[in-house]
């Protein structure tokens, strides 16, 4: 796997439309993926992001939005990492391990310990991602507790 060079990952306003496009692009591809009903956990709010509670970032490629991730503090210890995607042409360059690491740094930023996700069985490439990064499988938590096709995982920083 090549690591793309030209890639810069920062902060993003959630409510921008680089944001919207990237999270529309992400939901519609998860609604390909899981097309049951009820399967498909989409919230989160700008309040969420703001850079006290924690951060919207984007990768560019030369530029050109090409992937974003979120991560949102679920209380003083830990954070939960949401909205990770990359544009399926830009796939298997580093971007995605580029923007973890990045939210990595906001998590410890943000002074938590610990972050967690929720991610999908039918994810392969996802579930992998993490598990390279040193996530573990954990039981499912929060709006997750119901849902039979996620998977949820942590992370100590």
């Amino acid at each position: 796997m090549q690591t793309e060079p030209g890639i810069v990952v920062g902060r993003e306003d959630l409510l921008s439309p680089v944001a919207a496009a990237l999270i529309g692009a992400l939901n519609a591809e998860l609604l390909g993926i899981y097309p049951e009903e009820g399967t498909c956990h989409f919230r989160l709010d700008p309040d969420e992001v703001h850079v006290d509670r924690g951060a919207f970032l984007v990768a560019r490629a030369d530029g050109t939005p090409v992937g974003c991730g979120a991560i949102r503090k679920f209380d003083p210890a830990t954070a939960e990492l949401k909205r990770m995607y990359v544009a399926p042409e830009m796939r298997g360059r580093g971007i995605g391990r580029r923007v973890l690491a990045a939210l990595e740094l906001e998590g410890r930023r943000l002074g938590v310990q610990r972050l967690v996700l929720e991610t999908g069985e039918r994810q392969a490439e996802a579930l992998a991602l993490y598990t390279g990064a040193g996530f573990a499988r954990i039981p499912p938590f929060g709006e997750y507790v119901d849902s039979p096709l996620s998977v949820c995982m942590e992370k100590t920083l």
